[in-house]
């Protein structure tokens, strides 16, 4: 049996992204969710490969963020969330809104690669970020569900902004809305 054979070649995947996961520290169930891999498997793995170098920082527990409100608490928080939702959308990880793609299948691995790359390319960018795994995960699916959040572009300079869905007003991004559009 070779292990390069086309049939151990998803569950070879399903593996390696459970590994990137589990070193942004991301939850059991987001790794679930996006590999298929059962809990006990997820633990496994991470005991085997991850065990003896985070044994100084835990793996996070409880329930993945949920609320909208902590991308809009400060004006920094504000702009690390313009710079990764610019990564999620470069990285097209920003989907059509629909049915989610069944644990493990061929799209969700591809969903969670591409998730993996936008955060690491938002870390390359802002080293000293204060958004998580978790909460960029969360932040891709709020912005391809579109309810709370989405993507838009700023009514004065035309770059990329996250907004409330329904603004009353003419959507601006933080410099056209002080007032100095030059710096756009």
């Amino acid at each position: 049996m070779r292990i390069c054979d086309d049939r151990y070649h998803r569950e070879r995947e399903r593996h390696e992204l459970a590994l990137r996961l589990l070193r942004h520290e991301a939850r059991t169930q987001t790794i679930r969710a996006l590999t298929g891999l059962s809990d006990d498997r997820i633990r496994k793995l991470y005991r085997s490969y991850l065990g003896d170098v985070r044994r100084e920082s835990p793996r996070h527990r409880g329930k993945s963020p949920h609320q909208i409100a902590y991308f809009t608490r400060s004006l920094r928080l504000q702009e690390e969330t313009l710079a990764l939702a610019t990564m999620l959308v470069l990285l097209d990880v920003i989907g059509e809104a629909g049915a989610p793609a069944a644990p493990g299948s061929a799209a969700a691995l591809l969903r969670g690669e591409l998730l993996c790359v936008a955060y690491e390319a938002y870390r390359l960018v802002r080293p000293a970020g204060l958004i998580s795994f978790e909460h960029a995960a969360f932040l891709a699916a709020a912005l391809t569900r579109g309810e709370q959040l989405r993507v838009s572009w700023c009514g004065g300079c035309g770059g990329l902004i996250v907004a409330e869905p329904f603004a009353l007003r003419v959507r601006r991004c933080q410099q056209c809305a002080g007032g100095s559009e030059a710096r756009c």
